[in-house]
């Protein structure tokens, strides 16, 4: 059997049972969650950073956003919330569509 030693999205475990597999699982504690989450979010980046198209970088958008709206949760806000955060940024300092890369700042 594979190892993994990973965190898995709540219904892997009963996918596998359907598959008449058996799987191996803890809860994890707290920090141990956190720390996970992060990685996680490492492994999702990463995946839509290898996406071979547009069906597949949205899957992967997908991942990277339930891996956020589960990071708010630590944070203890909700994810309209956070959407409230990023608009008032982007009003703020804009958001990306323009395109505009900095070179430098000239003194």
């Amino acid at each position: 059997m594979p190892i993994y030693n990973k965190l898995v999205r709540d219904k892997i475990p009963e996918i596998i049972q359907s598959t008449g597999k058996d799987s191996n699982c803890i809860t994890l504690e707290y920090e141990s969650y956190v720390s996970e989450l992060k990685k996680k979010l490492r492994e999702e980046v990463e995946e839509y950073n290898q996406a071979a198209g547009d069906a597949e970088a949205v899957e992967e958008l997908a991942d990277i956003l339930e891996v956020v709206h589960a990071l708010a949760q630590i944070h203890k806000i909700l994810p309209e919330d956070l959407e409230k955060v990023r608009a008032k940024k982007a009003e703020e300092r804009g958001g990306f569509a323009d395109r505009t890369f900095l070179i430098e700042v000239k003194e």
